[in-house]
Order: structure tokens, then C-alpha cells, then sequence
């Protein structure tokens, strides 16, 4: 069975621990290189699905890349404690565009 993870800095993730998800706290502070090595080796473990920050995932966009044409892990964006910037919608609306053929919101 393959498990549920969650990056990003600590304020945003460590409610998700209650949920029984595993989390991986990344501080702001971390370098590019850093964040990119903890994002591969969850990656590349047992893990099905990856929650991770907009803003981390901004940092880290070249790793996240290698994973976009692959079925596991599914990567997927979400807005963190200092606010949404919209780039977890826009991911999923063209994953949903590049499944379907066409725009969902606008035909």
C-alpha cells in the first residue's frame, strides 16, 4: 500500500500529521539543492501521492519536473499558511485539460 506524504515548512504541514500523513518539514531557509534531495527521496520511496507547498514547490519546479510524465507519485500543490498563489489550481486545471482534451472551466 502506498502511503500519503507532505512537504513544506512546518507552520503549513504539521496539522496533517493528525490525519495520519506523513510530513517532512522544510524551512524556508533550506537551499534549492537541500529540498530538491528531500523531495527524491520521498519520490522514490513508498509514496503514492506528495502534498506539497506552493511555495516550496516553487523552489524546488526542476524536481517536480522529472515526475510530471509519470503515473506515481502524484505531486500535487497546496496553498500554504502565508496564502494561496494560485499555482496548485493552475496545475491541476491543465492536468485536467491534458486528461480530458479541453478547458473545464471554459469549453
Amino acid at each position: 500500500m502506498y502511503k500519503i506524504a507532505v512537504m513544506g515548512d512546518y507552520d503549513s504541514i504539521y496539522g496533517f500529521a493528525s490525519l495520519g500523513l506523513d510530513t517532512f518539514s522544510v524551512a524556508r531557509n533550506t537551499s534549492e539543492e537541500e529540498a530538491s534531495k528531500q523531495l527524491r527521496q520521498i519520490a522514490e520511496g513508498e509514496y503514492g501521492v506528495i502534498y506539497i507547498t506552493e511555495e516550496l514547490a516553487g523552489r524546488v519546479s526542476r524536481e517536480i519536473s522529472r515526475y510530471a510524465g509519470r503515473i506515481m507519485p502524484a505531486i500535487i500543490q497546496i496553498p500554504g499558511v502565508r496564502g494561496n498563489t494560485g499555482a496548485g489550481i493552475r496545475n491541476v486545471k491543465k492536468s485536467v485539460e491534458q486528461a480530458v482534451g479541453s478547458d473545464i472551466l471554459f469549453g
